[in-house]
C-alpha cells in the first residue's frame, strides 16, 4: 500500500517533448527547475492525485533479452545510485520518449522528471524516479486592465487537475526490474507509454494476484454459480470469497474453497474452470499467496449486489455479513401466478 503524504520533491527537470512523425523535435532545460514552496504544493498535487484515485496494479521494467536493455532501467538506476545525476540522466530520459513518439495520434507535451523520498511503500519509506507528461492544453481566461476597463485574454495552459501520463518508479526490487505504478488518462495510445517507453509487465505480487483471483471468482459466480443455482446465490457466493479474503492474512485454496463453496457439487466444476480459464488471470498454477488488503477493498466497491427482476423491481443485498441474505431472503415458487418470488424479513424498515 502506497503513502504519498509525506514524499518530498528532492530536484526537478523540465523538458519538452514533441512528435518526432511530425518533426516536432525535443527541447531540453539546460538547468534543472528551481522549486519555491508555491510550486512545489502544486506539482505534488498534480503529480500524485491521479496515484491516490487509481486502484494500485504494480508493474516491473522488463526487457525480452535481458533487463539492462531495457533503456528506462539503466537511466533509473544511474539516479538511484547517484541523485546528483538527475538532471543529466532527465535528458536521456526525454530523449529515450522522443525516439518512441512516431504515432501521428501521440501529442507533444511537457515532461517532468523528479526525483522523489520519504514515500512510504508497504509501511517502508523509499525513495522513487517519478516520470510525468503533460499534453492537453486548456483554454482559461485572464483579466487585466487596460485604463478605465477591465479585458479578457485568452490563453492556454494545462489542468493542474488532470494529469496525462505519468509513473513512479521506486528504489525497490531493482533485480526484478524495480516497482513501478503508471497512471494515463488518454487511453488511445496506451502501448506508446507502457510497451514502448517504459517497457514493463505487470508485477506477480499480493496485490495482482489478490485482484486477479477475486476477478476469475467473480466471472466463476457469473458463468457457473448462476446457471447452475440463480442470482441470489451468485451474489452470496461473491460476498462470501470477498469476505473470506478480507479475514485472511494469506490464501490457501482449499481451505477457501470448503469455507466459501456452499454447494460441494461446485467445488469439480471451480477446479475444471481454473484449468479453462485461470491462464487469462494468470493463477492456473496459483493456490497460495500473501492478500494484499488494498485490492480486497478495491474488489469490494467493484462487486454488484443487486438482484434485477424482469418485474422492474430490484433487490440490493447491502451486506457485510452474507449469512443475512440466507436468513432473511427467501426465494420460491407461486403455483397460482407462475411466478417467482423474494420473501424478505425485517423488524423496521431504516431511515435513509
Amino acid at each position: 500500500m502506497i503513502n504519498l503524504y509525506p514524499a518530498q520533491i528532492e530536484s526537478i527537470s523540465l523538458h519538452r517533448v514533441g512528435n518526432k512523425n511530425k518533426s516536432e523535435g525535443v527541447f531540453l532545460s539546460a538547468e534543472p527547475f528551481s522549486l519555491n514552496d508555491e510550486t512545489t504544493g502544486l506539482l505534488k498535487e498534480y503529480f500524485f492525485k491521479p496515484f491516490r484515485e487509481k486502484e494500485e496494479s504494480y508493474f516491473k521494467l522488463t526487457n525480452e533479452v535481458d533487463l539492462e536493455f531495457n533503456e528506462l532501467y539503466k537511466i533509473v538506476s544511474e539516479i538511484f545510485a547517484e541523485p546528483a545525476t538527475l538532471h543529466a540522466n532527465s535528458k536521456k530520459v526525454a530523449t529515450h520518449l522522443f525516439e518512441q513518439s512516431n504515432h501521428p495520434h501521440i501529442k507533444s507535451g511537457e515532461v517532468y522528471v523528479v526525483h522523489l523520498s520519504n514515500i512510504m511503500l508497504d509501511n517502508v519509506k523509499v525513495e522513487a524516479v517519478g516520470i510525468f507528461k503533460s499534453e492537453l492544453k486548456h483554454d482559461f481566461l485572464q483579466f487585466e486592465e487596460r485604463g478605465d476597463n477591465l479585458d479578457i485574454v485568452i490563453q492556454q495552459g494545462i489542468n493542474i487537475n488532470k494529469l496525462d501520463k505519468g509513473c513512479l518508479v521506486f528504489n525497490v526490487g531493482k533485480e526484478e526490474g524495480y516497482k513501478v505504478l503508471s497512471v494515463d488518462s488518454n487511453r488511445y495510445d496506451t502501448k506508446y507509454w507502457l510497451e514502448n517507453f517504459l517497457g514493463v509487465d505487470a508485477l506477480a505480487d499480493e496485490n495482482f494476484y489478490t485482484k486477479n483471483y477475486l476477478k476469475f471468482c467473480q466471472n466463476f459466480a457469473k458463468d457457473v454459480v448462476l446457471p447452475a443455482e440463480d442470482k441470489q446465490q451468485e451474489v452470496l457466493f461473491m460476498n462470501r470469497a470477498v469476505n473470506h479474503f478480507a479475514k485472511n492474512d494469506a490464501f490457501e485454496e482449499s481451505s477457501f474453497l470448503n469455507e466459501v463453496m456452499e454447494n460441494p457439487e461446485l467445488i469439480p466444476e471451480f477446479k475444471h474452470y481454473k484449468v479453462e480459464k485461470g491462464p487469462k488471470y494468470s493463477i492456473e498454477d496459483v493456490s497460495n499467496f500473501d492478500i494484499a488488503n488494498k485490492a480486497v477493498s478495491d474488489a469490494r466497491k467493484k462487486i454488484k449486489n443487486v438482484i434485477n427482476l424482469d418485474t422492474n423491481i430490484q433487490i440490493k443485498l447491502d451486506f457485510i455479513n452474507p449469512e443475512s441474505a440466507q436468513k432473511f431472503v427467501e426465494k420460491g415458487w407461486d403455483e397460482e401466478r407462475q411466478m417467482y418470488y423474494y420473501l424478505v424479513y425485517f423488524n423496521k424498515e431504516q431511515k435513509t
